[in-house]
């Protein structure tokens, strides 16, 4: 059980994370205070990186494994304050809840990782074999899992632990996401005479509908491969009497184990090229979206929008341990998945790292108006953190 003294420190941080307004690419305020933060509670190293991500490390007495937490410290917008009842960086204290943005998503989580890890040590005066990072990760909310690349190249973490909201339950796996782009060309003419045109928005309505009876793959955990499409552009736009010569669409494909960059776009490819050989007008590509993101130490994150899915078996070593651990803290989680995407892409699904996911607080929370977090799910979490650490450490 914690003590009056760790709740409300816990419950104080979590506070203050919220304060610091932390837009993807505006992290430094909050990467300020979460590096006084870790000096203020004795953990032994700080480490920055290139692009800003903020580790605390906390070594034990002897060399053996690593185990890393990941919480991210960038938040998406607020794009209206005014229609939010508690300020959204106020990180509100009322009837058991605080309020502000990022409280699930993740500072609440972050907080619980910080002091779970500091109690754990603190309690057996760090006389354990390994090494403790708890990470406070940029650019999250862009691009899941490439900023942390830059975490695991430096930490090499054996084991990985993923705050995202679980509500106290144990993440085994999700599946990845990718972004495909589609363009198809034309030629532009005065629409007063089409016929002198090739209007690239009727050919890519074609190559939709035949895209639309595209099978995905599905798994009997993850579920479905998802293939949805989320936006169409036509160019010139606006496209005033002028037939368009080009049009874009975008999906949002969700990734299941063991699907690649090329098994993923190979079916749509194969549509271009069938529908190309039965039609000399038709000039269609796809692609995988790539961004650039620049971070707030002037550094630049850019890569394809491609984040693999992963899962593990309920009797791997590392989840029955980390079970065992948050039993050991006198929790009963359920062993789960999440639906949407995480960090963990990198960590499990490129790295092949051992990562498992735990966070306070429900999922449908994140990203809404009027965020907030139950401080039972963040004292939970704390205990949840430091019980994951005693299994992981045989220290239970």
């Amino acid at each position: 059980m914690l003590t009056k003294q760790q709740e409300d420190g816990l419950i104080l941080l979590c506070q203050e994370l919220i304060q610091h307004k932390s837009y993807s690419g505006e992290e430094n305020s909050v990467g300020e205070y979460l590096k006084k933060t870790f000096l203020a509670l004795g953990y032994d190293e700080i480490l920055v990186d290139d692009y800003g991500n903020v580790i605390g490390h906390i070594k034990g007495t002897q060399p053996g494994k690593k185990i890393l937490f990941d919480g991210h410290i960038d938040t998406v917008p607020v794009p209206d304050e005014g229609k939010w009842q508690h300020a959204p960086f106020g990180g509100e204290l009322i009837d058991g809840r605080i309020y502000g943005r990022g409280s699930t998503d993740m500072k609440g989580a972050l907080s619980a990782m910080i002091f779970g890890a500091y109690s754990f040590a603190e309690e057996c005066k760090k006389d354990f074999a390994g090494d403790i990072f708890v990470a406070g990760v940029v650019h999250e909310e862009c691009f899941e899992g490439v900023a942390a690349r830059k975490i695991s190249e430096r930490v090499q973490p054996d084991y990985v632990v993923i705050g995202e909201a679980s509500e106290l339950n144990l993440k085994i796996g999700q599946r990845g996401r990718a972004e495909i782009i589609v363009e198809t060309e034309g030629k532009a003419a005065h629409s007063a005479n089409p016929q002198n045109g090739i209007n690239a928005v009727y050919k890519m309505t074609e190559l939709i509908a035949r895209i639309r009876q595209l099978k995905t793959p599905e798994q009997a955990v993850l579920g479905k491969g998802i293939l949805e499409l989320t936006d169409i552009k036509s160019s010139p736009y606006p496209g005033a009497s002028v037939v368009p010569d080009y049009c874009r669409v975008t999906y949002d494909r969700r990734l299941l184990v063991g699907e690649t960059k090329e098994s993923v776009i190979e079916p749509i490819n194969e549509l271009i090229k069938e529908m190309q050989q039965n039609d000399a007008e038709f000039v269609a590509k796809a692609s995988y979206s790539t961004g650039t993101e620049k971070c707030y130490t002037g550094a630049e994150i850019t890569g394809e929008r491609f984040f693999p899915g992963w899962l593990y078996a309920e009797d791997d070593e590392f989840v029955q341990a980390a079970f065992k651990g948050l039993r050991l803290a006198g929790l009963e989680p359920e062993i789960t998945q999440y639906s949407f995407c995480t960090n963990g892409s990198h960590y499990a699904g490129e790295a092949g790292i051992k990562t498992i996911g735990f966070g306070p607080s429900k999922e449908n929370l994140a990203h809404t108006v009027d965020e907030y977090i139950e401080v039972e799910q963040l004292t939970k979490a704390m205990e949840g953190y430091a019980g994951i650490l005693k299994a992981v450490f045989q220290r239970g």
